[in-house]
Formats: structure tokens, C-alpha cells, sequence
């Protein structure tokens, strides 16, 4: 089963794809977790913006299960708003994510992101995203780090590979309520990044928590205000998602 996502990015790699999405307010960070069996309703929202300028404001609801082991996918319809425009649909997306190893085998769990979306705007042609997922575990302190890489194929204008990242530290407290950090960053192009005060960096204060309804049913929440560290990125984006696991 490893071979499978391998493959997958090296046929990524391989592909003639053509710039990555700015900072997305509802963007969230990656797990490298798989739980085989588990379907899930997945809701993100997220609301960003500079002094002085309109926010932009984005939404996502998607239907995700555990193919195997291994693999996850996920569909999603996103939504968005800018400034006091009406809501609209943007984009369809469908995501996978694959787990290398059973979690704890190994000092750092290691997963893969695959996401392909597909824009309104047909000019946008598609969009993928990808990369590692890595997680470790100290005491009660879990650390996460995920590298990616975005482009788009098939649009009117041609582009350049991307890259960002994420991250997270959180303090396992309660399973109902624990606390910690995330960070969130683009970079510009992989192989020649833009100068540091023109590329965009978020972090900020997040919490967590899990609460079991029974039957095997449970509400996994996050949330995190985000302030901007960079001219480039925006002053401050307040992000949330909730899953129902059934």
C-alpha cells in the first residue's frame, strides 16, 4: 500500500502543472492519521483580512471516509465571500491522504496530502496541492510540521510550482479541551522563494477538543486566531472547523 502514494506524487511531479491560492482563510493543518472505517462531516470556516480593506471570508463542507489503513478521501464544496458581496460557490474539491505506518511505529509519523480542486472560474484550470505530513509526540506535547506544494494545469495563464507550510504544537490536556499553536506560510516559488517581506506568515493561539456522543459517534472542533508577522499576509484571520465522525 506504501507504493501508492508515492507513486502518486512522483506522478505529480511529472505533470505539466501551471500559482498557488493566497493565504486561505479556512485553511487548516493536515493530520497524517488514518482510521480506517470512519466517515466523517467535515465543516471549516475561516475570516481574513487587513485594516482597511474588505474581508475575505471562506466556508467548506465536505463527506469523508477511510477507504483502508491507508487512505482517506474526502470531497469538499468550498465557498466563498469578499467584502459585503453575497456568498458564492468556488470551487469543488477532492482530497486523499495516505498513512505510511501505523501511528507510533516510528519516532516521527510520516503521511501524504493529495488535493485536486476544481475552480468556478474555469480559467484557474486545476489546481493541486501536495506533500508530507509529519507528526512526533513529546510527553504530552504533539508536534506537527507539513510541507507543501501547489500548482495549477490546464489554466488560461501558465505558473510556477509553490510552496508553503504549516504547523502546529499542541498541549494534550484534557480530551475535551487542550491548547497550543499554529503557523501557517507561503513561500513563492519552490525553487526560488520570494524575499522575506513580500512572502506571507500567520501563527497565532488555537484550541482543541473531542467530545464522544455515543454509538461510536463523536464532535472533533479546533479553532485558532492567527495575527500576520508579514506585510504580505493578512493582519488576522480567525479559522474554524468541526468534524461529526460516525
Amino acid at each position: 500500500m506504501n507504493i501508492v502514494p508515492a507513486a502518486a506524487a512522483a506522478a505529480l511531479l511529472a505533470l505539466g502543472l501551471n500559482s498557488a491560492r493566497a493565504d486561505g482563510p479556512s485553511d487548516y493543518v493536515y493530520m497524517p492519521g488514518v482510521e480506517y472505517g470512519e466517515r466523517e462531516l467535515d465543516f471549516k470556516f475561516g475570516s481574513s483580512g487587513k485594516s482597511r480593506q474588505n474581508r475575505h471570508s471562506a466556508a467548506s463542507l465536505g463527506l469523508g471516509v477511510g477507504i483502508s489503513e491507508h487512505w482517506f478521501t474526502e470531497i469538499n464544496l468550498k465557498y466563498e465571500r469578499l467584502g459585503a458581496d453575497a456568498t458564492q460557490y468556488d470551487a469543488f474539491e477532492w482530497e486523499n491522504k495516505f498513512q505510511f505506518a501505523e501511528p507510533g511505529r516510528f519516532p516521527v509519523d510520516v503521511g501524504l496530502i493529495i488535493e485536486i480542486e476544481r475552480s468556478q472560474d474555469h480559467a484557474e484550470g486545476y489546481e493541486v496541492r501536495f506533500g508530507p505530513l509529519l507528526q512526533t509526540e513529546f510527553g504530552k506535547l504533539q508536534l506537527n510540521g507539513n510541507l507543501l506544494f501547489e500548482r495549477h494545469f490546464r489554466a488560461d495563464q501558465d505558473g510556477h510550482m509553490e510552496m508553503a507550510y504549516q504547523w502546529q504544537l499542541k498541549y494534550r490536556w484534557l480530551r475535551e479541551f487542550e491548547f497550543g499553536l499554529q503557523g501557517f506560510g507561503e513561500l513563492g516559488k519552490w525553487n526560488d522563494p520570494l524575499p522575506s517581506d513580500e512572502q506571507s506568515h500567520r501563527m497565532g493561539p488555537a484550541v482543541f477538543g473531542k467530545l464522544y456522543v455515543g454509538n461510536g459517534q463523536a464532535l472533533s472542533w479546533n479553532l485558532a486566531y492567527l495575527a500576520g508577522i508579514t506585510r504580505a499576509a493578512p493582519d488576522r484571520n480567525l479559522r474554524m472547523q468541526v468534524e461529526y465522525e460516525f
